[in-house]
């Protein structure tokens, strides 16, 4: 506890230029994510009451939150409300891009290559316009730490018109993240307060 404390104090700094490893990082915001879910059950109903503001988009990508991550049904009813269609993504091979599977709230799903419950083979294979994406840690300038399989990030390279939107606690932001070579930015974050697009780098 005393060393994710210690990771907590270096990240929520303005910079953070050496980090420190990245297991630690992630542990520590993994910890601190479980910390924002048990502080405020309606996080995600109040992001669903700011969707209005995410860049138009017909068909948006949500994703089925797995452990403490920032609930997307309710966002995604509310986005299916809105009018916009909604799809899912499904893992097939583990260093592979995510493929994506059109679904509504509702209908039945499966675990995927990965566990995570998806939508069935029979589910009409799309192209999302938007992608809402879970995380651990973001920063002012679309920075994006994620659980380290590079699920996200091999998508986002293979969809490159696709806009990328973390959906997370707004305590999940930090200073500025140390990106590597793969590591693709963000275009915006929406949380419980609202949507910020990311900064310039």
């Amino acid at each position: 506890m005393v060393c994710a404390l210690r990771v907590l104090r270096v990240i929520r700094a303005v910079e953070c230029p050496a980090m420190t490893d990245k297991r630690e990082l992630r542990s520590a915001m993994r910890a601190e994510r479980k910390r924002l879910a048990g502080l405020d059950a309606s996080a995600s109903e109040q992001a669903a009451n700011h969707i209005e503001q995410l860049p138009p988009a017909d068909l948006v990508a949500v994703y089925s939150a797995i452990g403490s991550e920032l609930r997307a049904d309710i966002v995604a009813q509310a986005l299916e409300a809105e009018g916009r269609a909604l799809c899912l993504p499904v893992v097939i091979a583990l260093d592979a891009p995510m493929i994506f599977r059109r679904w509504s709230p509702g209908d039945p799903l499966e675990p995927d290559a990965a566990g995570v419950p998806a939508p069935f083979p029979l589910a009409e294979t799309v192209v999302p316009d938007l992608i809402l994406t879970p995380l651990l840690a973001f920063d002012a300038w679309g920075g994006r730490l994620g659980q380290g399989g590079g699920h996200y990030d091999r998508t986002f390279a293979a969809m490159p018109d696709a806009v990328r939107i973390g959906l997370a606690y707004a305590g999940q932001q930090v200073g500025m993240l140390e990106l590597e070579s793969h590591d693709i930015r963000l275009h915006g974050v929406l949380t419980e307060v609202g949507y910020t697009p990311a900064r310039k780098v």
